[in-house]
């Protein structure tokens, strides 16, 4: 079975064909800058020359469509015929209170992405128009979607509800949701087969450390807390958002600054995080080599970033009242083994020993603690597209 998984941002398009039969990946791409100047497709076919687009992408329809062009193209295409496409597998930001799980999508399915516009409005209105898209030109092909917000929904109350009046929960279904949830539900699958642990009584905590960043307790394979809350914007400092911050904060800035508050949160969005406090990147390898370089705030950021995981890492194993494993994934967590060591260093509490060598792997799935060490840390590279295409064959089939 060929499975096309389509992940549509607010401007862009990001793409795998991949066949089930044996979870190779046939193509995969991007499209960029859609709806904006300058918008292209880079299409890399496997066992082929990568094929470049530069034409314009008013929306994610048209960029759906040279998606199928490419995958069909007579010297760059994979496929003969749209039939030879099984099912679609959509990453959708937000389902909101309504899906604890993947679900193959209907009408219904479409109307509740659309009620979670605005918990999800950079990405759940090109979640659907994508969705829209393959509908008008894949006819009955059947289309699954895979929320980012599912694996947290066996969260209990107690995790996952606000102090707030009650009934802004009620009304407005106020809450913390969670994402990278088909990241962590992969990666905390992998590190239960991977570690050999006990898939009913397993206590993993899933660090994904990347420009954006979470952490997840799963407990039995079930997700018991999670770092982002209502947005991604709550948790662990990020790339360019801030984490958790005294909201008080906000009103703060917008009256100092005479900004409104959407325009304060687009600062906490989109200019803080490491960003902010460094004053050099959200790319944590050039923070990383600005602070090696003696550049002080981009130690600070450093530091913090370092800092603020080991502490939810800590609070986590107090939630489910120890740990068995930690597993690293995502850009940072499995790339960079000097931030490893730096968070572990916080953990030795916990009879944590990393093996110095094997803590230099980049990328690859081992485990780099001792056989000694009281707690399995593990490096589990994350594969969400991997996922979502599992998750469409489950329901298909």
């Amino acid at each position: 079975m060929n499975v096309l998984v389509l992940n549509c941002g607010s401007s862009s398009l990001k793409y795998q064909l991949i066949d089930m039969n044996t979870k190779s990946v046939l193509a995969k791409g991007i499209c960029e800058k859609i709806g904006i100047e300058g918008a292209s497709l880079t299409h890399k076919p496997t066992g082929k020359d990568n094929l470049v687009v530069t034409e314009p992408m008013p929306d994610h329809k048209a960029a759906v469509k040279l998606v199928m062009n490419a995958l069909l193209d007579a010297k760059y295409g994979v496929i003969n015929n749209i039939s030879e496409i099984q099912a679609v597998g959509h990453r959708v930001l937000h389902g909101g209170k309504y899906y604890s799980g993947s679900i193959i999508i209907n009408d219904d399915v479409k109307r509740v992405i659309r009620e979670c516009f605005d918990l999800g409005p950079l990405h759940n209105p090109a979640n659907l128009i994508g969705i829209e898209a393959c509908e008008a030109l894949m006819g009955n092909i059947p289309q699954v979607a895979v929320f980012d917000t599912a694996f947290h929904q066996t969260m209990p109350v107690k995790a996952y509800l606000y102090a707030l009046p009650y009934e802004y929960y009620e009304k407005y279904a106020i809450r913390k949701y969670g994402f990278h949830g088909t990241s962590h539900w992969y990666v905390s699958g992998r590190a239960i087969d991977f570690g050999k642990l006990d898939p009913e009584k397993s206590k993993v905590i899933v660090a994904h450390l990347g420009n954006g960043a979470s952490i997840s307790a799963v407990v039995g394979g079930k997700c018991v807390d999670t770092s982002m809350g209502l947005t991604p914007l709550e948790g662990l400092i990020m790339g360019t958002r801030s984490g958790d911050v005294d909201p008080a904060v906000v009103q703060y800035i917008a009256n100092k600054e005479q900004k409104s508050v959407d325009e304060v949160l687009n600062i906490l969005n989109k200019k803080s995080g490491v960003l902010g406090v460094s004053g050099v990147s959200s790319d944590f390898r050039d923070l990383e080599a600005a602070a090696n370089a003696g550049n002080e705030r981009a130690q600070i950021a450093f530091d913090g970033f370092i800092y603020r995981v080991a502490k939810y890492i800590g609070s986590y194993v107090a939630a489910m009242n120890g740990v068995d494993a930690i597993a690293f994934t995502a850009g940072l967590g499995e790339n960079n083994g000097a931030a490893r060591q730096a968070i572990c260093d916080y953990l030795t509490y916990l009879g944590i020993e990393l093996d110095t060598e094997k803590n230099k792997i980049r990328g690859e799935e081992v485990v780099i603690s001792t056989a000694s060490s009281k707690v399995k840390v593990m490096v589990i590279p994350t594969n969400e597209e991997l996922a979502i295409a599992m998750e469409t064959v489950k329901l298909v089939k």
